[in-house]
């Protein structure tokens, strides 16, 4: 099949075969984003599994997640 008449670019091919393991969904992401983002903030080396896996495959936590560190890192913060 050729990729220029696919209907989605080779990022959302990527996220759509990501490993998901360990699953978190978007609820438990939402649940806990305020906190992952606040320990991010704090020391960006903070490794959360669970949460990195679910952010690098779904694009609407993804988004919310770089909109909250936005937020939390300006200088009106």
């Amino acid at each position: 099949m050729n990729s220029s008449r696919l209907p989605f670019g080779p990022d959302t091919i990527e996220r759509l075969l990501a490993d998901t393991h360990p699953y978190l969904s978007c609820d438990e992401c939402f649940d806990h984003l305020d906190t992952f983002v606040e320990r991010m903030a704090a020391d960006p080396d903070h490794l959360d599994l669970p949460m990195q896996v679910h952010l690098s495959a779904c694009g609407a936590c993804a988004e919310e997640a770089v909109t909250l560190f936005e937020l939390v890192t300006s200088d009106d913060a």
